[in-house]
């Protein structure tokens, strides 16, 4: 079952979800007709390729052609319009940029199997709680709700200045007529009448602009309470959740909800601002003793002026983190002279600022970084798919400056990855008189000037976003709290969520816990210290808990990943908890672990029985990346065998634990027959035949011959095949076995 049919089947509150992060950038409807082909591309390793990138977006593009033949075959009008208006946008938007689709493309992959992860998890962590709570608050609909009625005031006011300067002419009008009559005209009981008309009409004229004042009052003071509780609170909440979706949580959304109210409001204000002008040009016409205008208009203007200060600086956000293209699931780590993206909003969207606005993007101000590459852009609403106000900067880079003394000054690999720095922006916005200068910043970043780095720069980021909602405490490590352990394994089993597609469930979580805290007890309020993470040794070992987790990532990343996602690698499991789980189980009965003792290994184990009854533990070697390099590791598990006594060759692995058989978990993952025999080279390898590789063991029982470091033996498929034909089992599986050893 292809991925996306499996999302497509999930419970609605997971769709919910999904289509949070399908808009104009990749539209849902390409996902969903072109569903198989697109799961069966490499887009990961086009996005840091940019040949690659333009070959895929090409094909891209012929694919869309031909669901357009078959749709116009098919007479389907609205998918005839909305595959036309794709694939123009598609063809605008990506030409110049492919590696762009490529990204956006493998993290809707990515996010697809976080989700899927998520589902199958019979139990939700304490952070995925409390975000699914804030994300559909009853004060987000709350804030909806009055900023609409905000507006709505705003406009009724509108009509209440109309009908005020209405008045106010004809009164002006009448009062002018009677003005210019002859003196012994004026004291005729007509012209009376009309000067007591003229009375009353004043006292409405100054009631109606109490009326409008107190209006206009009435609506700063709601704009005022909503900016100063419920807005603010929800913006804070969105930036959490950017913390936490930046470290593998669950993808926030909420922005266009929050720009729409940011709109609405600036709309609202400016409309209010324009209300006070009038009144102010209607003053200027006529004034009278208690006239209500020059004494509160000042105030409320002021007021005005001073939320929209206050509302603009609120909106400038940066909407997408700090991140190496070559690195997507690694937000905020940056490496010295490797170009990084960040994309700033402003989520005041008026048209008036289209192009108007110029942001400048600097680090630090300790003078150690730079910034080289494009750091002024202006803002725009044409590259963004929704059409936001937003910048992108796509060709940053850091450099770290020589010191004084004429030395580079931490670069290379004696660099912090503890010390935290800030990418930080500036503008200034000109609008209706008002100037207002605007500031930003990125969450702290890491600066690392090696690959070899990352690792412990991501746990870096990992424990700062886990840990505090302060978006700029760069001295935070200076004194590192503890973190919330169950917490903490929440944001691990993201890790592998979101890096290789599976989340941990709650018996490898428990494992982990066991690892860190070195006994079984209860987990939920233990407090773990950042040194028990990443600074010091695990009991007998020479590297620490997230260097060990680290190399299993990059284990599955790139040696086991479909057998990961599958579900078949139990993974985290001890040596003593896993004969348990065999002990009772038939002889051939296998499970996948991880080495606890080697950084990056995978092995397996099986239960086997005595003559006398006993039963028996087989462990192999583990297998590193080395190792799997050379053969994939659903063969070996195929091909496996071993050789106890004088035997003949067999394979021990039957069933994967629980009780499936083995070709069933793992058939769809061999790359070929194990009898078929390969042809010769043509043109290339000057005729040489491929080798294979046979994975053979031999079990001596009263051996104390030192463990073999390999198990592998070349042999090409054609020669193997023609052994198979002419020769014994036994002959063969002796002249290629090697040792093994008793776990």
């Amino acid at each position: 079952m292809s991925q996306w049919s499996q999302v497509q089947q999930l419970e609605i509150k997971f769709l919910e979800q999904v289509d949070q992060f399908y808009d104009d950038n990749f539209p849902m409807e390409i996902r969903h007709l072109l569903a198989q082909w697109i799961e069966s591309q490499d887009w990961e390793a086009a996005s840091n390729n940019e040949a690659m990138a333009t070959i895929l977006l090409q094909n891209l593009l012929i694919q869309v052609d031909e669901q357009l033949d078959r749709v116009s075959q098919e007479k389907n009008l609205l998918l005839i319009h909305n595959l036309k208006r794709i694939r123009k946008l598609l063809q605008g938007k990506y030409h110049g940029n492919p590696m762009h689709i490529a990204v956006i493309i493998s993290n809707c992959l990515r996010e697809e199997r976080r989700i899927l992860a998520a589902a199958s998890m019979p139990v939700q962590g304490p952070l995925e709680k409390s975000l699914q709570n804030s994300m559909v608050s009853e004060r987000q609909r709350n804030v909806e709700h009055k900023v609409s009625a905000i507006k709505n005031s705003a406009q009724m006011t509108d009509q209440d200045v109309k009908y005020l300067e209405d008045l106010q002419e004809e009164f002006d009008f009448r009062y002018k007529t009677i003005q210019s009559l002859e003196q012994s005209d004026k004291n005729s009981a007509l012209i009376k009448q009309e000067m007591l008309a003229l009375q009353a009409m004043l006292n409405t004229l100054d009631y109606k602009r109490k009326e409008v004042l107190s209006k206009i009052g009435r609506v700063i003071h709601e704009i005022d309470m909503l900016m100063s509780n419920m807005l603010t609170e929800e913006l804070l909440d969105w930036k959490r959740r950017q913390q936490i979706a930046c470290i593998g949580g669950p993808l926030h959304g909420g922005l266009d909800q929050l720009q729409n109210c940011f709109t609405l409001l600036a709309e609202s204000l400016f409309q209010v601002r324009r209300q006070l002008e009038k009144l102010d040009e209607l003053l200027t016409r006529l004034t009278y003793d208690g006239d209500p205008i020059p004494v509160q208009r000042p105030q409320l203007l002021e007021k005005v002026n001073f939320l929209l200060y206050n509302l603009f600086r609120n909106s400038f956000v940066v909407e997408r983190q700090p991140c190496m293209p070559t690195h997507p699931q690694r937000p905020m780590v940056l490496k010295t002279l490797i170009q990084f993206t960040v994309k700033l909003r402003l989520l005041i969207k008026l048209p008036e600022l289209n192009y108007q606005i110029r942001v400048k993007a600097t680090i630090d101000n300790n003078r150690r970084f730079v910034l080289c590459g494009t750091h002024v852009k202006a803002m725009n609403m044409d590259e963004s798919a929704n059409g936001s106000l937003s910048v992108e900067f796509r060709h940053l880079q850091p450099k770290e400056m020589k010191s004084s003394a004429g030395s580079k000054g931490n670069e290379g690999p004696h660099m912090v990855t503890e010390e935290l720095h800030s990418i930080s922006f500036e503008t200034q916005v000109c609008l209706y008189g008002l100037t207002i200068n605007l500031e930003t910043s990125s969450l702290p970043v890491v600066m690392i000037s090696n690959v070899s780095q990352l690792p412990n720069a991501w746990a870096s980021i990992i424990w700062y976003n886990l840990s505090t909602n302060d978006p700029q405490n760069l001295s935070f490590f200076n004194n590192p709290p503890a973190a919330t352990l169950s917490q903490l394994l929440e944001v691990l089993s993201w890790q592998f969520s979101s890096y290789v597609g599976r989340g941990l469930n709650s018996e490898q979580l428990n494992m982990l816990a066991e690892k860190l805290m070195g006994q079984q007890v209860s987990y939920n309020d233990y407090q773990l210290s950042w040194a028990k993470f990443c600074k010091e040794h695990l009991p007998g070992k020479s590297f620490t808990f997230w260097v060990w987790l680290e190399a299993i990532l990059d284990l599955i990343k790139k040696h086991i990943l479909p057998l990961w996602i599958d579900g078949y690698v139990m993974g985290f499991v001890s040596k003593e908890k896993e004969r348990i789980l065999l002990k009772d189980k038939t002889p051939g009965t296998f499970l996948l672990r991880f080495s606890e003792s080697n950084l990056g290994g995978i092995t397996f184990t099986w239960v086997d029985q005595l003559e006398n009854g006993d039963v028996t533990f087989h462990s192999v070697e583990p297998y590193n990346k080395g190792r799997l390099s050379a053969l994939p590791f659903a063969d070996i598990l195929r091909d496996y065998k071993v050789i106890m006594a004088d035997n003949v060759p067999e394979n021990p692995l039957k069933y994967l634990y629980p009780d499936i058989p083995k070709d069933k978990a793992f058939g769809k993952h061999y790359s070929c027959q194990p009898n078929e025999a390969s042809k010769p080279s043509d043109g290339g390898g000057k005729g040489y035949v491929p080798s294979v590789f046979i994975p053979v063991s031999k079990i001596l029982n009263d051996s104390t011959d030192p463990h073999s470091p390999s198990d592998l033996l070349p042999m090409s498929p054609s020669v193997y095949a023609v052994l198979r034909e002419h020769l014994s089992p036994t002959v063969i599986e002796t002249a290629v076995c090697c040792k093994h050893f008793h776990s």
